[in-house]
Formats: C-alpha cells, structure tokens, sequence
C-alpha cells in the first residue's frame, strides 16, 4: 500500500488558469452548430469535412510557423507572395519529371533559403520584421510574375495532387469495408488514441511521483474521454469519404514536431524567453538574434510546405497565387490565443484558431455569401480576439 500523497489542483482554478484554450474550442463547436440548420447541416457531411482539411491546410501550415514570429514579437507579410513564388518554382521542377518527392524536398529547401534571406535581416541589422517582409511581399510576388510570365504553370499529370488531395486509403487502393468504411482513418484513431491516452497516465504518474501539483482524476478522465469521442468521430467522418486525407498526415506531422519543439526542447523555451523579453533574455546568455534568424527559417519552411499543399489544391501555379494567405494565418493566430504583447502561444491554440477561420469560410460558402460579408466576419471576430487578450492582460496586470 503506497502511502503516496498525490497533490491535484482545485478544480476552479484549474478551469480558470486554461479558460481562453477552453473557451477556444467552445467558441470552434458553436460556430459549427451555428451553421448547421443555416447550411441544411452539410457542414457536418463527411465530404464537407474532407474538403475544409483540401481547401484549408495551408491556413494551419502558415499559422504553425507564424505563432513563433509573433511569439518573439515579430511577423511575415510575405508568405503569401512566398507560397506563390516557390509553387511556381516547383511546379517547373515537377515537369522536369524528378518525381513528387525531390519536388517537396526542394520546396522546402527554398522556403528554407528564403526564411534565411529575409530572417538574417530581420535579426542581425535588426531592421523590423515589418519592413523585411512587407519588402518580400513586393519582392516574391514580381518574382513570381517574371518566372511565370504571367501565365499558369500547368502540371504535366495529376501526381503533384496527390499530396493535397489525394487520400491514403487510395493511395494503398483499399476499399470500403465493414459498415462501408474506408479503414485507414479509423485504425490511425484508435492507434493515435492508445499513445494519447498512454502518454497522458505517464505523464501524471511522473508529476505524481516528483510530487507536483496534478488535476484531479476526474477532470483526467472527462477530458481524455471528450477528446477521443472527438478524435473518433472526426476519424469516421474521413472514413466514410473517401478514406483519410494525406494532408491531414501531413498536418499531423507538422503539428506535432512544432508542438514537441515548443514544449520540450531548449528551443522552444529560448523563443518563449525571447518573445518575452528579448533584453532579459540576452542577459541570461541567450543569444537572441540567433533565435529570431531561426523563428524565421523554420516561417520559410512552412511557407514551401504550404505552397506546395495549396498549389496542388488548384492543380496548377498561378501567379496570383497566394493572395491574402498572410492574413488568414495572423489571424488564425491571434483568435488561437497568441498574446499581441508577445511571449504568448501554443501551436494547438493556433490550430483551433486556424479551424475556426477554415469554419466560418466554409460555412458562409455553404450558404452562398460572398467573400466581402467573409472579410467583414472574420475582420470583427480578428478585433474582438485581440481585444480579449489586451483587456484580459490589463485586467491581470499584465500590461
């Protein structure tokens, strides 16, 4: 018999100090509910779902790398002139014939040197990251004019899609099976869920055992269990539609490597110390122009992969590509929780803040509104996002 003291945190406070990462994916469920009867409930079909992971990966790709620019108090107006230029760039890479992969490899290599381009600026001279990449918005986008010639370029067969398109159960040519279900996207659930779970009891058992503060057992319980109902149910809205998308593979992916990044390593903690006080934090031995030159490499990354995803979406490079992308992920990133203050934000946060975008776009599509009442949606919900974390902070003391 263990004689084991576990310290668990009181219920309200725990509820307290999470309210905004909570009230985020309240506010995500409401606006789904919302536009249910409003869209005769098509934006719960299965293929209304696989086609918001096609149409709007890019957003969550650009928001997983824009939260560390604005985290270190920085930002990238560029990435959508980016997006552009590499996706035609590799769309003339694709043609030669080298094959999807080199192709993918080399985008990101050129988002790379791009982020490297525009980040040892914004670093070292320490021009503001505003004027750097306001300069490679212009720069990228005419860029893009001339290698294109103001034509688009054309992909010689469908395989540069695959990747945004394409589904894993197709790929591997399984078929539905019982109850009619392509089977891919429920086995990785279930896969995904037994980590989960297994990695959340090991986790508590560690903080138990050095004697940290723990939530209680029963809050553990409730959300393990929402969020697998969640998980599951996502997982069969994909395997009744043609199987799972590769994208959102490829999300996944993205999404875990930057969230273990930010969470668990060194790194991530030197951007957190960076973005909340540059000065402290160069004191301490950090160096911090270093951190931001990184922070805007890794930006450089996501915008190749992001060119790459929303390129093989419209199944050919346009020159005009790209157009506002810069927007949706900023915003995607204020209404996910990063503070306009800096030092503030999670990379799941922005994920719920880049569904909920993809949400409202989707459903006022659904209903058949125009672009101009979405730009007046999403401009209000961007202001009232910001003022929620300026008055929240002031009310804690914060600034």
């Amino acid at each position: 018999m263990s004689d084991k003291v576990i310290h668990t945190i009181n219920s309200r406070t725990l509820i307290k100090n999470n309210l905004r990462n909570y009230s985020m994916f309240i506010i995500l469920a409401l606006i789904m509910l919302v536009f249910g009867p409003l869209t005769g409930w098509n934006n719960f079909s299965p293929r209304n779902f696989t086609y918001i992971c096609f149409q709007y990966s890019y957003v969550l790709i650009l928001a997983v790398g824009m939260v560390q620019c604005i985290i270190i108090l920085g930002i990238d107006l560029s990435v959508g002139s980016v997006c552009a230029f590499i996706g035609a760039l590799s769309g003339f890479i694709y043609n030669t014939g080298v094959g999807m992969p080199v192709t993918l490899l080399a985008s990101l290599a050129m988002g790379f040197g791009v982020g490297a381009f525009q980040g040892w600026f914004i670093a070292y001279p320490k021009i503001p990251a505003f004027i750097v990449t306001l300069a490679g918005m212009m720069l990228f986008r005419g860029l893009t004019y001339i290698v294109t010639g103001v034509n688009p370029v054309i992909f010689k067969d469908d395989g540069y899609s695959y990747l945004s398109t394409g589904t894993v159960d197709e790929l591997l040519h399984l078929e539905p099976s019982i109850g009619n279900y392509y089977p891919v996207a429920l086995i990785a659930a279930v896969v995904l869920l037994v980590v989960f779970w297994v990695s959340e009891f090991s986790n508590r058992k560690r903080k138990i055992d050095s004697g940290f503060e723990v939530a209680p057992g029963v809050l553990v319980i409730a959300k393990l269990i929402i969020i697998s109902v969640l998980v599951l149910a996502l997982a069969e809205r994909f395997a009744k539609y043609r199987g799972l998308p590769v994208v959102v593979v490829v999300l996944a992916i993205t999404i875990g490597l930057f969230h273990f990044i930010m969470n668990n390593t060194v790194l991530g903690r030197y951007i957190y110390a960076v973005g909340g006080n540059a000065r402290s934090a160069k004191l301490s031995g950090i160096n911090s122009e270093f951190i931001t030159f990184i922070v805007f490499c890794f930006m450089g990354v996501m915008s190749g992969l992001a060119a790459v995803v929303s390129t093989g979406y419209m199944n050919s490079a346009l020159p005009q590509a790209g157009l506002n992308f810069e927007m949706d992920a900023i915003a995607a990133c204020y209404i996910g929780g990063v503070s306009a203050s800096g030092g503030i934000g999670t990379v799941l946060g922005v994920v719920v803040g880049g569904l909920t975008m993809s949400a409202i776009n989707n459903g006022m599509t659904l209903m058949n509104l125009g672009n101009h009442y979405q730009y007046v949606v999403k401009a209000l919900i961007l202001l009232m996002a910001v003022f929620y974390d300026v008055y929240t902070r002031r009310k804690a003391g914060l600034g």
